[in-house]
């Protein structure tokens, strides 16, 4: 098992140290291992966890339904399909947004074709 520094574990997860400091505070992340000197001393297993989180976050996810996803996993393996349907209800939400995303995007594209026929040079 591999240990990584805070600034390590920030780089490798892309968030920021502050941010890695109140994951640990609000429970997201799992009591964090420390050096005889107090540093923090994250695992591969609290990379693989800040992974998650950074696809949770990324897609929108709040902190509550994330803590709340993480509190399942560590009640153990009979909260499984009430994972999967946590996972299930972020997925549809986000979904949702790539097809609004889409149709703007499509929008976007369409005006951006209105000016290249309107500006061409004759």
């Amino acid at each position: 098992m591999s240990g990584y520094a805070p600034s390590e574990a920030a780089r490798r997860s892309g968030f920021s140290l502050d941010t890695l400091r109140y994951y640990e505070k609000i429970g997201l992340l799992n009591e964090v291992g420390r050096t005889s000197g107090g540093q923090r001393v994250f695992t591969d297993d609290d990379l693989g966890w800040l992974v998650l989180f950074r696809c949770l976050r990324d897609t929108g996810m709040p902190i509550a339904e994330m803590c709340r996803y993480a509190e399942l996993v560590r009640e153990g393996t009979h909260t499984m399909g009430e994972r999967q349907a946590l996972l299930e209800r972020h997925a549809g939400r986000v979904e949702e947004r790539m097809d609004l995303l889409q149709r703007q995007y499509d929008h976007l594209q369409a005006k951006i074709r209105f000016y290249d026929q309107h500006l061409r040079p004759c």
